[in-house]
């Protein structure tokens, strides 16, 4: 159209929203730069209608899991399920910055393997940052805990990340082998970005906190919400045995809860809708589309060509070419868009085992080097602007710079010793 090479069209609008979202230039919101590059390209006929919507459709059951999610975690905000867990944390450190941190970094863990790396970022942080401000600390080097471990601890189940089910579809391992390929890459990346993270707040956490605080009782709201984020963490367990897709089940248990409790309180169910970050979805959307033309200019096809030429002579340099060059590729188009790539590279080229792993481990850490790396550190990051705090592009990479290259080169290392 209009005499342009439709190849170079798309690679420059996929940059032009690419920055838009990581800098956010005039305080644009992310999702207007991946959405307006998305119907740029689709409206101008560099990509077929037909093909923007089977790529927006391809991220069904992302949009249903980040409702599911994103429901509740607003239940809990409002039903003060946040601030009691806040309370409890500020009162278990007992005054130590060192012990809150720790605390954190634990229920942090825990969350992201099972309930997803999402959930980190949606259900913990605002629970985080309260109890950061009940203990008069400062919040920012607690709310990175929750930024940094919902990546370094989501390869351990599959569950724990939904890029995981993106990048190996229908082709699964199941979950005793997932297991023997990635429990030491999992304990390798958790284990570093602990020490990298303790040792960047480390003037911030020698600082003493507040030690009365007041616990109130739950109220039956909270209770109730609580139950339903208990329940989804079963379902999607059980989900993910029967190798069954995340996103149904979280929107069902989410609702779910949210019905329960609206209709046994008798409340207006608008202010919890009203509360969820919508944005998010057609954001997601947007970068489905922006994929969708990546991969009409041939680049998955040439990147599999020679990652299995690689892998032939090499299956050493393959694993580790992969393995980085994703994992930095994934902070310049963000995660979720890369592992789309990553596993139709995987499909195409029939990679070994241990290659398709490396893929993985990219996806899932690589994004903490940079703040639009990854959905979940995206979704951390409109939750931490909720609270009243302002983290840059820049403030964040002065931290991801120092924590997720060892951890990547630990997880990796772990990777080729347990066999990939």
């Amino acid at each position: 159209m209009l005499g342009l090479d439709p190849n170079a069209v798309i690679w420059v609008v996929a940059a032009v929203a690419t920055c838009g979202v990581i800098f956010r230039p005039w305080r644009v919101p992310e999702y207007v730069w991946a959405l307006s590059a998305a119907a740029l390209l689709t409206g101008f006929g560099f990509i077929p209608w037909p093909s923007a919507l089977a790529a927006v459709a391809k991220g069904t059951d992302v949009y249903l899991f980040l409702i599911g999610m994103m429901v509740l975690a607003e239940l809990a905000r409002q039903e003060g399920l946040f601030d009691w867990l806040a309370m409890y944390a500020a009162q278990h450190a007992k005054g130590s910055g060192q012990r809150l941190f720790d605390l954190v970094f634990l229920v942090g863990t825990l969350v992201t393997v099972f309930l997803s790396n999402d959930a980190t970022a949606v259900v913990l942080t605002p629970a985080v940052y309260a109890a950061a401000k009940a203990a008069k600390a400062e919040p920012l080097p607690y709310l990175f805990v929750c930024a940094f471990i919902a990546n370094a601890a989501s390869f351990v189940l599959p569950i724990s990340n939904p890029a995981n089910l993106v990048i190996f579809g229908s082709h699964m391992p199941p979950l005793l082998t997932w297991l023997w390929h990635f429990t030491l890459p999992s304990i390798a990346a958790i284990g570093l970005t602990y020490v990298a993270l303790r040792f960047t707040q480390r003037k911030h956490l020698r600082l003493p906190l507040e030690t009365v605080i007041a616990l109130q009782p739950l109220s039956s709201g909270a209770r109730l919400t609580a139950f339903g984020i208990l329940l989804t963490a079963i379902v999607l367990l059980l989900a993910s045995a029967f190798d069954l897709q995340l996103g149904l089940p979280t929107f069902c248990a989410g609702i779910a809860t949210a019905s329960l409790i609206h209709l046994r309180q008798r409340m207006n169910p608008m202010p919890v809708l009203k509360g969820v970050s919508w944005a998010v979805l057609p954001l997601v959307g947007g970068l489905f589309v922006l994929v969708e033309g990546l991969a009409q200019t041939g680049v998955i096809d040439v990147l599999a060509h020679h990652l299995a030429t690689l892998a032939d002579h090499s299956a050493g340099q393959a694993t580790w070419g992969a393995g980085i060059a994703v994992a930095i590729a994934s902070n310049l188009i963000n995660n979720l868009p890369m592992g789309l790539i990553a596993g139709s590279v995987g499909h195409i080229a029939q990679l070994p085992t241990h290659t398709t792993s490396a893929l993985l481990i990219g996806v899932d850490l690589g994004p903490n080097l940079s703040i639009t790396g990854s959905l979940a550190t995206l979704l951390w990051l409109i939750a931490v602007r909720r609270e009243g705090e302002h983290v840059s592009a820049i403030d964040f990479l002065k931290v991801g710079i120092l924590v997720m290259p060892p951890a990547l080169v630990g997880a990796m290392a772990a990777l080729s010793i347990s066999g990939g």
